[in-house]
């Protein structure tokens, strides 16, 4: 069956290693700015995306938000229960349905982390504009 796919070029290749090149540069710079603010990256990962889904995310979303297992979801929703960082809420009707939310504390550090994270992305956004540019011209 012939491929109706366009051959790359150089170019393309050159712009998906510098694409993945500046990703690995901003997961980097969020794995040391998460545990300069005394959290993993996966309980940064995890604090956002509960805050990032309206404040409010069950164990269940937090896996298939985050990509992992659930018991490991549980496991992550209990560390961070343990360092007082979100509050869980067990469902009335459904026991095994277990609310999140974030505490004062975790929204604290969440939005120090978020304004830096902004503020990398900006400076990011000049050298990814272009490569992106390019891939929607095809």
């Amino acid at each position: 069956m012939p491929s109706s796919r366009k051959p790359l070029t150089e170019a393309d290749y050159r712009h998906l290693a510098e694409f993945r090149f500046l990703l690995r540069q901003f997961l980097a710079f969020s794995e040391d700015a998460a545990r300069k603010a005394g959290l993993s990256p996966q309980q940064h990962q995890a604090l956002l995306a509960i805050r990032g889904s309206g404040g409010r995310l069950t164990v269940g979303e937090l896996a298939v938000r985050l990509a992992i297992k659930p018991n490991s979801a549980v496991g992550l929703a209990d560390r961070l229960a343990e360092a007082e960082l979100v509050m869980r809420r067990t469902d009335g009707k459904d026991r095994r349905r277990v609310e999140l939310t974030l505490t004062p504390s975790a929204n604290r550090k969440l939005s120090d982390l978020s304004q830096s994270h902004r503020a990398e992305l900006k400076r990011l956004a000049p050298m990814l504009a272009p490569l992106l540019k390019a891939w929607g011209n095809d």
